[in-house]
């Protein structure tokens, strides 16, 4: 059940809250085109959402418990140990999960950018004739 497995809840609420920031950050960077806003927005959900396993030695000797933690604790965790195999590991699924996050921005940007046909609908309506050939509405009276 949800609320009794305390790791799927703090997963859970660490994901809810990450979908906050991620909206934050895309509203913070409205002074940016449509395209970097939507890279860099992505880039940092990549970063926030990646995951990565971690090693953490236990108080007796030889045992180790093993999990998963978003890569960016996973990282900044073994930098801080000076843990090279924790931070290689964090590092890469870190850089893999800001490389797919950007694709998925890039990806979203050319799906719903305008097209060519749209831009001379629009020039075709500014025109008199186009206008004058419009249906009008009945007025009474």
């Amino acid at each position: 059940m949800l609320s009794t497995d305390s790791m799927s809840l703090l997963w859970l609420s660490y994901y809810g809250l990450s979908l906050l920031v991620i909206v934050a950050v895309y509203f913070a960077l409205t002074c940016l085109p449509r395209l970097p806003r939507l890279v860099l927005t992505w880039a940092i959900a990549g970063a926030i959402w990646a995951p990565a396993t971690f090693r953490l030695p236990l108080i007796e000797e030889g045992e180790f418990y093993t999990g998963w933690a978003p890569s960016a604790m996973v990282s900044a965790v073994g930098f801080l140990e000076n843990n090279g195999a924790a931070l290689r590991g964090g590092l890469m699924w870190l850089v893999l999960g800001m490389a797919l996050g950007a694709l998925i921005g890039v990806a979203l940007w050319w799906w719903r950018r305008p097209s060519e046909y749209e831009y001379v609908d629009d020039e075709a309506e500014t025109n008199s004739d186009v206008h004058s050939q419009r249906r009008r509405e009945p007025v009474i009276g």
